[in-house]
């Protein structure tokens, strides 16, 4: 190393687990500006950019922690929204471990830690918001050529953005009242607030973005008249939706949600202001979540905010197993969630009136890996035990929901039921792309941001190829 670096990062202030465990507030506070240039001092600036190829969005990362490091936070904030029209979001929500930081530089050299990256992200789109008010002199020329995107999720956002600014009449439609996909009604407030998301969301029509709300696309619209209405392309973003249960006994009694409808209540439906907002959930006093991804903390964290005294995450493999992100993990350990590993539920069980009462579980040990590269969990003979509950949340995945595609004729599936797409993000018909869940399952908030710069880049592309030589 050139020059001597703090090896640990900067530590993020968050609310205490006690007090935060009752609130929906933000956890994590923010770095503050003498945080954020502590933390950019650590860059090494290399040359080898590994962290911008560890980027689905291929953000300038150097640079814009270098304009931090000399207090341009005007030129850090255009430099990140050059690559990223949502940066409070993916500063929030991007598993940056795994992806920019897990390449840096500086996290290769022994006992020292990679470079924040993520923080720093939000801290300089949160100065943006604050200091730069969105510029609506900046839209583009318009070329006359209408765009549709199906879907206001973290995929149809990005490609609307993107195609903007390239000069297209985009018009982004969206089956619920607000926008923003699974940043509104599935991320919880602590994590994600929902004004960054609708502020962020809404900058984008200063590139000439339009949004029509309420339109369920399949019973409202469908392609055909999004070609009538003279739209050149479609984007379907529309994710993958349509929740999945265990297929054990009990699934069908009151008191077992999936965890998109309980979060889908508690987000868009604001359950957790109740009862000055109409919609309710009622959590009881035990709670179990099957799962052990992301949904399943949001969900675990969220009951107990509702006022659970006691939350349990049931999962089937190891604590090492789990896909979790460790910082949310940590969190949930922190503020008192129990983690029951290596368990497997086999039934649920009801009362007289159809009210699920507990849950049977098994203990499971691990055996050789199956084709996801993990451990498979096999049942110890014996190991059956009940626990009382009073409500259930599966969080163990979702799938296409296919209202959308059982009525698009020549659209090409897999198998999952997923749109088959090439290397282009193009699918069967010609002038339909796809990108984010609905193509690829349920993945990261940025992947499918990834997947709409890509499919925006293929769609133009396309459009010119249209016009008369």
């Amino acid at each position: 190393m050139a020059r001597a670096v703090n090896k640990k990062r900067t530590v993020m202030p968050t609310q205490d687990p006690h007090v935060r465990a009752r609130n929906f507030n933000e956890v994590a506070l923010g770095f503050t500006e003498e945080d954020a240039r502590t933390e950019a001092a650590r860059c090494l600036q290399c040359k080898k950019r590994n962290c911008v190829a560890g980027c689905p969005v291929e953000v300038p990362i150097p640079e814009f922690i270098k304009e931090i490091q000399n207090r341009d936070y005007a030129g850090a904030f255009r430099t990140v929204m050059g690559k990223n029209l949502l940066p409070a979001i993916c500063g929030r929500v991007c598993p940056q471990e795994t992806q920019c930081e897990a390449v840096c530089t500086l996290g290769k050299v022994k006992d020292s830690e990679p470079v924040a990256i993520g923080r720093l992200e939000r801290y300089i789109a949160d100065w943006g918001r604050e200091h730069a008010p969105p510029d609506h002199t900046a839209c583009p020329m318009g070329n006359g050529v209408k765009v549709a995107v199906i879907g206001a999720g973290p995929a149809g956002l990005t490609c609307a953005g993107e195609l903007a600014r390239l000069g297209y009449e985009v018009t982004v439609f969206e089956a619920f009242h607000k926008l923003g996909g699974v940043l509104t009604y599935g991320i919880p407030e602590f994590r994600l607030p929902k004004a960054i998301v609708q502020q962020e969301v809404q900058n984008l029509t200063c590139v000439g973005v339009r949004f029509s709300l309420n339109q369920v696309m399949g019973k409202a619209l469908d392609v055909n008249d999004l070609k009538e209405k003279g739209f050149k392309a479609i984007f379907v973003g529309v994710g993958a939706g349509l929740p999945v249960f265990m297929k054990i006994p009990g699934v069908e009694l009151n008191g077992v949600l999936s965890a998109n409808e309980f979060l889908t209540r508690v987000n868009l439906m604001k359950a957790y202001e109740f009862p000055r907002a109409d919609t309710m959930v009622d959590i009881g006093k035990r709670v179990a979540v099957v799962g052990g991804g992301n949904v399943a903390m949001d969900s675990a964290r969220t009951a107990l905010r509702l006022g659970a005294e006691e939350v349990m995450v049931v999962y089937r493999r190891s604590e090492e197993e789990m896909p979790a992100r460790r910082e949310e993990y940590e969190h949930a350990v922190e503020e008192g969630i129990r983690f029951l590993f290596l368990t497997n539920p086999t039934k649920i069980l009801g009362d007289a009136e159809g009210r699920a009462r507990a849950i049977e579980v098994q203990s499971m040990t691990l055996g050789e890996p199956d084709k996801s590269g993990r451990r498979k969990p096999v049942v110890v003979p014996g190991s059956e035990k009940t626990i009382d509950v009073d409500l259930v949340i599966m969080a163990i995945g979702t799938q296409a929901n296919p209202l959308f595609t059982k009525v698009t004729p020549g659209l090409k599936l897999n198998e999952w039921g997923y749109i088959e797409v090439n290397e282009r993000m193009q699918s069967s018909l010609p002038y339909l792309f796809a990108g984010g869940d609905i193509v690829t399952g349920s993945a990261t908030v940025i992947s499918a941001m990834a997947a709409g710069r890509k499919a925006a880049a293929a769609m133009h592309e396309y459009l010119q190829s249209l016009k008369p030589k």
